[in-house]
């Protein structure tokens, strides 16, 4: 347990780990701490707000909606790796979960137990984060995105002392919920705990900023960009089968008995099918060829 960082703490512990913050007007005293307690805090929620478009989200988190009123979290996470804040205390974002899924992340304990009760209360406990994006397994996960949950939480993290099982996702807090979709927990927590291994880096300079700004751009993607439809069916021989390969067996999607190899196979692209039903396609939407979506949200490292 700890008590919540101040507005100027988690700002400063954003910015040391190279998130862009932006300051949306009124954040700092904009709460719900009228309606019950705000901390002691225990970890990080991640959630998707099944909308489009930075500046919508954002209006909708602070502002709330007619049945439930802003903030609706702590931070918005935008397509672009911009975090805008709308809330410093409680805010309307975990709601009702699972007592032994808290006793689970207090004692950071792996694997969480499924949430079956809706008793604790996750808006005292938790940090909630929402990340723009429709929600429906279609709608891809820019790597900028990926990398600002993942510097968000192991900012959080490394200021209260925190391990990566202090992060997890709504759909890990409550049964009632499904986000986030198209990628992992487990995945997310594995490149956190990663991050918290080394020290911080790429500290952003200079005041917050007061509109959305993208960081630098690598030399090269972070992740392997989409070749195409007809690229697959060409039936290539290239590393990058072998890195989507890799990719597959970690999400636990492997039709393999030997592999993952360089050489396009059927055993590729019975994987992929799996891979593809994971994300909750069906039918010919589900037949193992990659698409762009299913494709940005596996993640396949760059190989060049």
């Amino acid at each position: 347990m700890a008590n919540p960082l101040s507005a100027d703490a988690l700002v400063s512990a954003l910015r040391a780990e190279g998130v862009t913050v932006v300051e949306h007007e009124g954040w700092r005293t904009h709460n719900r701490n009228s309606k019950g307690a705000w901390g002691p805090v225990n970890g990080v929620v991640i959630h998707h707000t099944v909308t489009t478009g930075t500046d919508a989200s954002v209006a909708l988190c602070y502002d709330g909606r007619s049945d439930l009123p802003g903030p609706l979290c702590h931070g918005v996470i935008a397509k672009d790796g911009s975090v805008h804040l709308v809330g410093n205390g409680r805010a309307n974002h975990a709601g009702a979960g699972d007592p032994d899924v808290l006793a689970a992340v207090v004692a950071e304990r792996s694997p969480l137990p499924p949430p079956r009760q809706r008793t604790a209360d996750g808006n005292t406990r938790f940090y909630g984060f929402e990340c723009v994006n429709m929600g429906d397994g279609r709608d891809p996960w820019p790597a900028a995105q990926l990398d600002a949950m993942v510097r968000v939480s192991a900012a959080i993290c490394r200021a209260h002392g925190w391990h990566a099982p202090s992060v997890i996702g709504h759909k890990e807090w409550t049964s009632a919920k499904i986000d986030p979709v198209g990628f992992t927990m487990d995945s997310l927590r594995a490149k956190i705990a990663v991050r918290l291994r080394q020290s911080p880096s790429n500290p952003a300079s200079g005041p917050s900023a007061s509109a959305p700004s993208a960081p630098n751009p690598p030399a090269h993607p972070v992740h392997q960009p989409f070749p195409g439809a007809a690229w697959f069916h060409a039936r290539p021989h290239s590393p990058v089968v072998t890195a989507m390969g890799r990719r597959l067996v970690a999400e636990g999607c492997s039709a393999y008995r030997q592999g993952p190899g360089p050489q396009w196979t059927e055993a590729d692209r019975e994987s992929y099918a799996r891979w593809q039903r994971k994300l909750g396609y069906t039918g010919a939407d589900a037949d193992g060829w990659p698409g762009a979506a299913s494709w940005a949200a596996l993640n396949v490292p760059y190989t060049g």
